[in-house]
């Protein structure tokens, strides 16, 4: 470098140390100046250059229009160009002068004219790029400004010093070079306009990342705005952003569909090629080489291949940082040997605390764009995973669908994808620990020698544990143990304060990748296990989607099977065998037979839903679809019907019209926008069928495939339905209508009939041709229809209804004869079981219920006698959840202050203080030590130095133990006790609270909440008593130190506080924000699980996928600001701490003189930890306060009113009662709730013991309101209930439920054995539970499976038919056979040949026990007793079933509807 300056005017030295270092006036060589020092920004642009070329190539914008900040920039570039083409002309001019300047004068001139060329045409570039903020151009021009600012000091001060200015042309280009770069600078610092073509405005909120400028970026100044807002007011989802482009589900769907597809493809080939080598190797090979193994496509390849460029550009970000961090425990040993050397010129000092801070500074900034860049990565796995599982579940085959239930699906969507998530940000350890920890045991081996390597063994064994302890105390242990081994090993081993606080700086470096390696090995640990679940989900069979052949069919024909054979499942029998059916055009065809013979899975094998073993299915035309069990959306009543399509109101009124929904919609509160909860909860069996049905109709297929959807109405209403819709005069006649029914009266007025037996044909034919065959089926009819002719007649005869009032009643007849919505139909463990995760709820986990605010109605008479205004008054039955805003109230912290255990906290709070005194003493006697007087290279009281330090940190190490174990009671003890009261007050909650709070909120308390308050809270609680502990440590170490410290500490502490306030108001708020967007997601997609057969028979797959992607990235807005207020507050808190070791570093510098450097090690050693200990403050405050919200939440309903006792012991019934089965209404009356009409109004009878009596009114009548009362699910207005003379009310309801059966009109089963769902309690022998199957008439399918009675039922039975499940219900009731039996039309999925056997079970078996009965098919009642017949709440008839049909009142009529009369 000498060569190159010369031996002209600059001297020939590049460097000289008297002149730079050992001064008080330090300066660089002019030769350094003009060479390295003005190369060094054209170094970093010409080395950025290719890389950032790449990046522009792969991010093109559109172009920006050429405006006057361009223009201004590009002439700065110009000018400079020229500036510099000027110095090397007039060196040139020197060489023809004959002064022959040295070569660093045509050097440098070139390099910095062609480097300014290229910054002049890279702002070009940029413009036609679209790129607004130029990050490497800002960096580039502040590199020479600095670079700048020592020769624009050097010149002046030697000007003054010589007297005048010796080349003056050089001096004049330099001045002008420096001002314009300055100005460069300055102009780089604003942004361009948007690019041209840019979807600025079709954004309504467009996030302001992506058009902020590089120095807003790089601060998260851009999120301020927000920050601002939400500290003004709570934030609402309006205010969101929007996603960026990149980071939306399309975007991310698309990429990694596309990465996905790879694999399989690869895996596809593999296999392929797997299987020719087989062919041609010899078996003898094979033997030899062993199985081998399945190539399944890998995910995770798949993954890495998606988001490989965010993840090489984290790994920069972490490479960065990580070698940035290591560079202040090298200053702080610089600054200790300045305190140490007294002779050091003072500047040193001011230097190394200026160093310190900018690489402070710097580590600030990169560790954020790090953080940043790898959670919103984690962001997009979670985008990508839940869009690839929600894709395939929509086309996996049954037998899939049957191995795992819909709660296991939800959880890979709900917790394997967050596991991958929350991996996302440790994934970098994998090789960043290790390089922290070489590069640290490194320079320790440097500063200690050896002994590092006892530390190091010692680490190494204490990895496995990972408590709070250990954790704590891993720094501690290993600086104790290599300090000790350093001292003891050789006498002259002085442990001065440079190697003693250099050593714990790094060992606090140490102390982080070694405290974060056991959470990343566990966390890989639990994802991939969900990798390998995702993976195999991923991997399971699809439906074959040219299983049916939907374009090309015989002429004249709309469905043909032809020689099918089907199964649900490859393992299992075939369903339907041999089938040979030919459906033509526009006909109405019927498929009839008994329970469990394959009607539901003839529709499926249609769809294309079972597995075709052989033949062929032909099925041309658009197809609509109503299934067994209706399946309803969460979303208004119209958008359930409209089903996408778009709104034809002709259209519409006529399927609402057809399928009797005019008069529900009279009645629901919003008419036709009502919204439907979950699986239709506020709507009845009969409403949701019609809805279903409605939507078929709506949809204007060609093909409708209906599976029994008159069986969950009221047989008149059937009969609407099938004369409207189904049958030959109905909106549908002309289409072509595959009917699956039980009901016998709609037969003739079909095309033909289709008689199931054992999953095939055994007969087919016309209704009349069928009848003259004299087969199984024509006997049936006999047996089942005698007077079929006599009742068509009838019917045809019959005037039409004189009263339009009437009409109204007739349609909304069944509108809740299913009241579904109460505890006997959907038990809350069936609905815990299913959506335990999905159903966080519609409110989610902070509650701010959006789905629930529309209503659900309540059976009753009430609905019809409340005036209209009242009725609108009242009709919010759901009320919206209570969402706390702004601050947790002092109340809530009392209150788990109190679970812990008042004592248990205070002492908690001593020992976190006592462990932090303890702490710094041992730093404190370290400090002293290290300053102890050296005599002969040596220090006299080493083992006494030792064993004090050693003691601290023991006494250190049990303070935080105890702390830990005595948090770790304390948390358990509270989690328990709030849990306790939770349950206790759940288990005993009155009906009406359940009628009024939407499970999920429920749900809510027992799974999000307690989950909290179990495994959150107290770890929470720990980590803010660590890190408020460690910052008042720093600062008291600091203050006594340095006591000038003290006056900087206010000012930060405002700063600290005022962006404490902002953040915790805004991420709180976005922590809800995100719950509230979440459990949608969830809920759509269990949704989506369960009706995936309507969805792909409608051909909406593509739709929903849609709707999933919109919940998903509405999720993911609220996601993105919460990560950016992380990274936020980070800044701007790392900020404070930054300042903290400036100041610490600077007062050191100032007061050298009366410190020792044991003094200032301490000092700043504890300043370089405080920026972590402040962050986490914030960070654990505000976590803090979102968990603790869920001890409020959890205490709200562990206070709501409760049920009457349980037992009553004054009061217990006599053993054995009821003897007779006598049941008296006594005046009785009842209501819903309080503020609502009588239910039931004065209701007096008497059944006496034995007694059979069927209980039928219209809807609202308050016959399921009379079964509820008799359990006490409703208590009593007035009046009494006695049964067998004992007042019901006084006996404790445990007593009086256990002697009472019901069987529900839904049937409920549990998942587990079929053994487990006859009898839970286990209290019955094994043959009784067969004779109880026999007279069920489910001997024979339960002895026909392999398992018996451990025969496993899937969730909610869903491996059983309907009819089948009705069956164990009824077995169940068989086996308990409790002296009173209410059946609440128990037999309405079963044909009636199977019906007809049941109720003969019932008649001999329940003989002697009382029967009550609500029933919708009159002839399962009409050798009763007595029939009451119920209006109103009254009583308006109650003889039997003779009398009545002669007194020719309301039960003649119903009778005469189900030709009974």
């Amino acid at each position: 470098m000498d060569a190159l300056c010369g031996s002209g005017e600059l001297g020939s030295k590049f460097w000289d140390s008297n002149l730079s270092l050992h001064t008080d006036n330090p300066d660089f060589t002019p030769c350094f100046q003009n060479s390295l020092l003005a190369w060094v920004p054209c170094i970093y642009l010409w080395a950025a250059l290719p890389c950032y070329l790449f990046y522009l190539r792969r991010h093109h914008q559109g172009y920006i229009v050429l405006s006057h900040l361009s223009r201004f920039k590009t002439a700065l570039g110009v000018l400079l160009w020229c500036v510099s083409w000027v110095d090397l002309f007039y060196s040139f001019h020197g060489l023809v002068h004959g002064w022959a300047p040295a070569p660093v004068f045509f050097v440098t001139p070139l390099v910095v004219g062609v480097t300014m060329l290229l910054a002049t045409l890279l702002i070009q570039y940029e413009r036609l790029q679209g790129v607004r903020s130029s990050g490497i151009l800002i960096i580039f021009w502040f590199l020479c400004v600095v670079c700048g600012i020592i020769p624009f000091r050097s010149k002046i001060l030697s000007a003054l010093t010589q007297g005048k200015i010796a080349d003056p042309f050089r001096f004049t280009t330099f001045y002008i070079y420096f001002a314009l770069v300055l100005s460069a600078l300055i102009l780089s610092c604003f942004r361009e306009k948007p690019p041209f073509f840019s979807p600025k405005n079709i954004d309504p909120n467009p996030c302001p990342e992506a058009g902020a400028g590089f120095l807003s970026r790089l601060s998260f100044w851009w999120f301020t705005k927000l920050a601002i807002l939400g500290y003004r007011r709570p934030l609402e989802e309006r205010d969101l952003w929007s996603l960026n482009k990149e980071d939306r589900s399309q975007m991310v769907m698309q990429r990694l569909l596309e990465e996905w597809e790879k694999q399989q493809d690869q895996a596809a080939r593999r296999q392929a090629a797997e299987a020719s080598r087989k062919k041609l190797s010899s078996e003898g090979e094979v033997l030899l080489e062993g199985r081998p193994r399945a190539q399944e496509p890998s995910f995770l390849r798949a993954l890495m291949a998606t988001f490989s460029t965010s993840f090489l550009l984290s790994m920069g970000f972490k490479l960065i940082q990580d070698l940035l961090s290591f560079i202040n425990p090298q200053l702080l040993s610089i600054l200790i040997r300045f305190i140490s050397n007294p002779t050091a010129p003072t500047w040193w000092g001011f230097l190394v605390a200026g160093l310190m801070f900018v690489c402070s500074v710097m580590q600030t900034l990169i560790l954020h764009q790090y953080y940043h860049c790898i959670f919103v990565m984690g962001l997009r796995f979670r985008t990508g995973i839940i869009g690839v599982i929600y894709r395939k579940a929509l086309v996996i085959t049954n037998s899939v669908k049957r191995e795992s239930t819909v709660g296991e699906i939800v959880n890979l969507m709900s917790v394997d994808a967050q596991r991958f998530m929350d991996v996302v940000p440790f994934i970098n350890l994998l090789w960043s620990a290790p390089l922290q920890i070489i590069l640290a045991v490194y320079f320790l081996w440097q500063n200690l020698g050896p002994s590092v390597l006892a530390g190091v063994a010692l680490m190494i064994l204490l990895i496995p544990l990972n408590g709070a302890v250990a954790v704590k105390m891993r720094a501690f242990q290993v600086t104790l143990t290599t300090l000790g081994v350093y001292v003891s090993v050789d006498k002259n081993n002085v442990l001065d304060a440079e190697k003693a606080f250099v050593s714990v700086s790094l060992f606090n470096i140490l102390k982080i990748p070694l405290n974060m390696l056991p959470q990343l090995i566990s966390n890989l640990a639990q994802t991939s296990v969900s990798l390998k679940r995702i993976q195999h989900f991923l991997s399971q069979d699809e439906l074959d989607p040219q299983c049916v052949e939907r374009k090309t069919i015989t002429p004249g024909y709309a469905v043909i099977i032809h020689n099918g054979t089907f199964t649900w499942a490859q393992d299992l029998p075939p369903a339907l065998h041999s089938l040979d059916i030919q459906v033509p055009k526009g006909a109405l065809v019927a498929v009839v037979g008994p329970v469990g013979c394959g009607k539901s899975s003839l529709l499926s094998a249609l769809l294309g839903e079972m597995e075709k073993l052989e033949g062929k299915v032909y099925m041309k035309g658009s197809v609509a679809y109503v299934p067994q069990q209706a399946w309803i959306q969460n979303c208004t009543l119209q958008e359930n019907v409209l089903f996408g399509q778009a709104l034809d109101p002709k259209r519409y009124q006529k399927a609402l019209e057809a399928c009797a929904l005019l008069a529900d919609l009279e009645v629901l509160p919003g008419g036709d926008q009502t919204e439907i909860g979950e699986k239709g909860i506020n709507l009845s069996g009969g409403q949701r069928q019609r809805v279903s049905v409605a939507r078929a109709v709506y949809s204007d297929a060609d093909i409708f495939l209906l599976d029994d959807p008159l069986s969950a109405v009221d047989s008149h209403v059937a009969k609407h339905i099938f004369d409207q819709v189904i049958g030959p005069e109905g909106v549908l006649a002309g289409k072509t209508r595959v009917l699956v029914t039980h009901g016998i009266s709609f037969l003739p007025q079909t095309d033909f009939v289709i008689v199931l037996s054992d999953g095939h044909v055994s007969e087919m034919g016309t209704y009349s041709a069928l009848l003259q065959r004299d087969g199984s089926f024509a006997n049936f009819l006999r047996n089942y229809a005698p007077d079929e002719d006599k009742e068509h007649q009838e019917a045809d005869n019959r005037p039409a209804l004189e009263d339009k009032e009437d009409e109204g009643v007739l349609m909304i007849e069944d509108t809740l004869s299913n009241h579904t919505d109460l505890t006997d139909n959907e038990p809350v463990t069936y609905e815990v079981q299913k959506q335990f995760l999905r159903q966080l709820s519609s409110m989610s986990s902070e509650g701010e219920g959006q789905g629930w605010s529309v209503p659900r109605r309540r059976p009753g008479a009430a609905e019809k006698v409340v005036p209209a205004t009242e009725a609108k008054a009242s009709h919010v039955l759901t009320q919206e959840e209570k969402t706390e805003m702004g601050t947790v109230k002092l109340s809530v912290y009392w209150d788990y202050a109190k679970a812990v255990g008042l004592w248990t906290a205070l002492v908690i709070c001593l020992l976190y203080g006592g462990q932090s005194a303890a702490a710094i003493g041992a730093n404190v006697w370290l400090s002293a030590w290290t300053d102890e007087a050296v005599v002969d290279n040596q220090q006299n009281s080493t083992s006494y130095r030792l064993g004090v330090y050693a003691a601290l940190g023991i006494l250190q190490g049990l303070l935080v133990m105890l702390s830990a174990i005595t948090m770790a009671v304390g948390g358990v003890q509270a989690a328990r006790l709030l849990h306790q009261a939770l349950l206790h007050n759940k288990m005993r909650s009155p009906q009406s609270f359940f009628d009024t709070t939407p499970s999920g909120r429920i749900l809510n308390r027992f799974s999000k909440d307690i989950y909290v308050i179990d495994e959150l809270l107290a770890p929470t609680i720990l980590m803010l008593l660590n890190s408020f502990y460690n910052s008042i440590s720093t600062l008291v170490v600091i203050v006594a130190s340095t006591p000038l410290f003290a006056v900087v500490i206010l000012p930060l502490a405002v700063l600290y506080l005022f962006v404490q306030r902002f953040y915790v108001a805004t991420s709180r708020q976005l922590k809800r924000l995100e719950s509230v967007s979440r459990s949608p997601i969830y809920s759509h997609f269990s949704e989506t699980v369960t009706g995936s057969s309507v969805i792909r028979a409608y051909g909406r797959s593509q739709d929903f996928e849609t709707i999933n992607d919109a919940k998903v990235d509405t999720n993911q807005k609220s996601c993105y600001p919460y990560i950016a207020s992380n990274r936020w507050l980070g800044i701007r808190v790392e900020f404070v701490g930054n300042c903290v070791v400036l100041f610490a570093a600077l007062f050191a510098v100032t007061g050298r003189s009366s410190l020792s450097p044991g003094l200032v090690g301490l000092s700043v050693s504890y300043a370089l930890q405080v920026t972590l200990a402040l962050n986490w403050m914030i960070r654990t405050m505000s976590d803090l306060e979102s968990n603790i919200v869920a001890v409020e939440r959890v205490k709200e309903y562990s206070k709501t009113e409760t049920e009457a006792p349980w037992v009553v012991e004054g009061s217990r019934p006599p053993a054995g009662w009821p003897l007779k089965g006598e049941v008296e209404f006594r005046n009785y009356s009842v209501r819903y709730r309080p503020g609502l009409e009588l239910v039931l109004k004065d209701l007096s009878l008497r059944v006496h013991g034995g007694e059979k009596v069927g209980i039928v009114g219209r809807t609202g009548a308050g016959k399921s309101s009379m079964t509820l009362c008799l359990f006490r699910i409703l208590e009593a207005a007035e009046g009494e209930i006695y049964i067998d003379g004992l007042n019901v009310a006084d006996i404790g309801l445990h007593d009086l439920r256990s002697k009472l059966t019901i069987i529900p009109q839904d049937p409920i089963l549990f998942s587990g054995t079929l053994r487990m769902n006859l009898d839970p309690f286990g209290c019955y022998s094994e043959e009784d539970m067969w004779q109880a199957l026999e007279l069920s008439h489910l001997h024979s399918f339960v002895s026909s499976q392999p398992a018996g009675l451990e025969f496993q039922c899937s969730e909610g039975g869903e491996n059983l038919s309907v009819g089948q499940r009705q069956l164990v219900c009824l077995a169940r009731a068989l086996l308990r056979k409790t002296r009173i039996l209410v059946l609440d039309e128990a037999t309405a999925a079963i044909d009636l040949e199977t019906d007809d056997l049941i109720q003969a079970t019932i008649r001999t078996q329940f003989e002697t026990c009382t029967v009550l009965t609500i029933a919708h098919r009159l002839n399962t009642i009409m050798d009763y007793t007595r029939v009451l017949v119920l209006d109103k709440g009254t009583i308006a008839e109650f003889d039997s079933p003779t009398n009545l049909i002669a007194a020719r009142g309301i039960f003649y009529g119903m009778a005469r509807d189900a030709g009974l009369a």
